[in-house]
């Protein structure tokens, strides 16, 4: 699932209740806490749709029965996303990422201290070992 997270578009899965939960759970781990719709029981009588971010849904979902579709939000690629997944990688992949881009070496250890909040000096030091 972790390919899914730089999808740009829409994301369908369908579900069973029993395992709802835990792919929610999931989604909300790889791809952070984005926007889902939950259609339950399409086409049949009891049809019935929650909306939310997968947190609420996951807070909020109870005892699950019927199927389920489950539609998840594509990736936005806003800055902050960027942030919080670079920051949960190693420095050498944040400083990979930067140097994709065609930054120096002095900017790019400035970014990295920004993201992830620390002094530039403490980000030098690690890439002088």
């Amino acid at each position: 699932m972790s390919s899914l997270y730089d999808v740009d578009k829409t994301l369908i899965f369908y579900e069973a209740p029993h395992k709802l939960l835990n792919t929610l759970n999931a989604i909300k781990e790889v791809l952070g806490n984005r926007k889902i719709a939950l259609a339950r029981e399409l086409t049949k009588i009891h049809e019935e749709f929650k909306y939310g971010f997968a947190q609420d849904l996951i807070n909020n979902i109870g005892e699950p029965k019927g199927e389920f579709v489950i539609i998840v939000e594509g990736n936005l690629n806003n800055e902050d996303d960027i942030v919080i997944r670079l920051n949960s990688g190693s420095l050498e992949e944040h400083f990979i990422f930067y140097k994709n881009m065609g930054y120096s070496k002095k900017d790019i250890i400035k970014m990295i201290a920004k993201d992830r909040n620390v002094s530039k000096n403490e980000i030098y030091k690690h890439f002088l070992n």
